[in-house]
């Protein structure tokens, strides 16, 4: 027989859990269980044991029985008690463990980081998300706290159909957002719906591999539409067998070009035609700087393309939360897919998140934002005009990165040169569909992410990408 003791070690603030065998008498049965505790390093050196008069009562032993166990491993070596102090787990100098084995060392991390992808770490508005978060959670009703809606909190859809209404032109109700665990997870559980699994994925040329990857292990063939200086060439698609098409319109991934007015047209009115669906990834459109707001496509047509967005690059991509502005017909398969329990969208951030726009303090941090992008943005360019004037940047009217145009065949030798100053960004190249065909132009580039790096490395991060880049040519 196996007693299971959970002991809330009176006074002591803290629970200990012991399985006591009855085999061998009940003070060996206590002995044994506790050596093993302390053996196992479920004890830890210096943790402070119940009182023995705790302890039997707790277990039903007489006190003599349990003061005896404690008194044998004291004699052991194992215990220490002292007056005033208590009876804790002893110190002990554990055995020397075999030696490892040799491994090959790890490679140091880059002395300096301009890959894309991330926002500033160290501007995520801890004061402003914590105030928010209480007045949340003051304000939450009790169901709040409950299994949830696998649409998400009816708090946040109400404060993004209106957030994206006034800043994206997305025309949507509450009822037609469904709250995700970020883009990645409102793809994934597109990619299960029969609306988009029925024939090719069209996919931009040039795109995240990640993106692509989750396509592949969803069992989706991807068909990629070459990307020019007017974004995705959408008149391709009637070429092709594909009914669901993926961009990211605002600000082509990672080239940076917006689809130009009459592709945005073009997209919808294939849609249209083919019964089809746009999938529009509005991953930085809240980010712009020398150019007007581009509204989302989905505002000319709601029930053809869904809209994701996320807070990924807008707050902080810890936080996991992102959403869709869906057709209406598609709703209810995708809460479906999601299934009761939403794993990952935790119900109190969607509350603080919902506290965070209507206040106004979503508002205040993105402008914010954007003025200190803009500043990193305008240094990337002041020290590239000093050292490297041959090397154009484009796509920096907006986002959170540039992307560098170097002299055909000089991409790989500018990675590498990069690695040589401890700096790490990455190749344009990285970027193509494997299927793409080769551009008729080569078109070496670098992509630099100029958000995240960190303030005191930002300015020594410019100088060893220009120390990188090729000289003019001809030189």
């Amino acid at each position: 027989m196996t007693d299971s003791w959970v002991n809330s070690a009176e006074g002591l603030g803290r629970d200990l859990h012991l399985e006591v065998s009855g085999q061998g008498g009940r003070r060996a049965a206590l002995t044994g269980a506790l050596r093993e505790a302390v053996r196992g390093g479920r004890l830890a050196p210096g943790t402070r044991l119940p009182p023995y008069r705790s302890l039997a009562a707790d277990l039903g032993m007489a006190r003599n029985t349990v003061a005896d166990a404690y008194a044998e491993l004291v004699a052991e070596g194992w215990l220490t008690a002292r007056q005033g102090s208590g009876t804790r787990v002893a110190d002990r100098t554990p055995s020397a463990p075999p030696p490892a084995p040799a491994a090959t060392p790890a490679a140091p991390p880059p002395a300096y980081d301009l890959r894309q992808g991330q926002p500033h770490t160290g501007s995520f508005p801890r004061a402003a998300w914590v105030a928010a978060a209480r007045r949340a959670l003051t304000a939450a009703p009790n169901d709040a706290f409950g299994p949830g809606d696998p649409q998400g909190r009816i708090e946040l859809r109400r404060a993004l159909a209106g957030y994206l209404a006034r800043a994206r032109g997305v025309r949507t109700s509450p009822e037609r957002i469904v709250v995700c665990s970020g883009f990645a997870g409102g793809l994934r559980l597109l990619s299960t719906l029969h609306a988009v699994r029925r024939a090719p994925l069209a996919v931009e040329s040039y795109g995240l591999p990640f993106h692509r990857a989750l396509l592949d292990r969803a069992g989706l063939r991807t068909l990629p539409l070459s990307v020019d200086a007017r974004g995705a060439d959408t008149s391709g698609l009637a070429a092709t067998r594909a009914r669901t098409v993926l961009l990211t319109p605002a600000h082509q991934f990672p080239t940076g070009v917006p689809l130009s007015p009459e592709r945005r047209a073009a997209v919808v009115s294939w849609a249209r035609s083919v019964g089809g669906l746009v999938l529009e990834d509005d991953y930085d459109g809240e980010f712009r700087y020398d150019r007007q707001p581009i509204g989302a496509v989905q505002g000319l047509d709601p029930e053809r393309v869904a809209y994701l967005g996320s807070a990924s690059k807008s707050l902080t991509p810890a936080l996991r939360l992102g959403w869709m502005a869906l057709p209406a017909h598609l709703v209810g398969a995708v809460v479906a897919a999601k299934g009761e329990r939403e794993p990952t969208a935790s119900a109190l951030e969607q509350l603080t998140l919902a506290e965070f726009i209507e206040s106004g303090a979503y508002d205040r941090h993105l402008r914010g934002m954007r003025q200190r992008y803009r500043r990193r943005r305008d240094q990337l360019t002041a020290a590239l005009a000093l050292h490297a004037p041959h090397v154009a940047a484009t796509g920096i009217a907006a986002g959170l990165h540039a992307v560098l145009r170097l002299p055909p065949g000089t991409e790989r030798s500018a990675t590498r040169a990069a690695a040589f100053q401890s700096l790490a960004l990455d190749p344009l190249s990285d970027f193509l569909h494997p299927a793409a065909p080769a551009p008729a132009t080569p078109q070496d580039g670098l992509v630099v992410g100029y958000a995240a790096a960190p303030d005191h490395t930002f300015t020594a991060a410019l100088e060893a990408l220009c120390r990188a880049l090729p000289p003019p040519p001809g030189d």
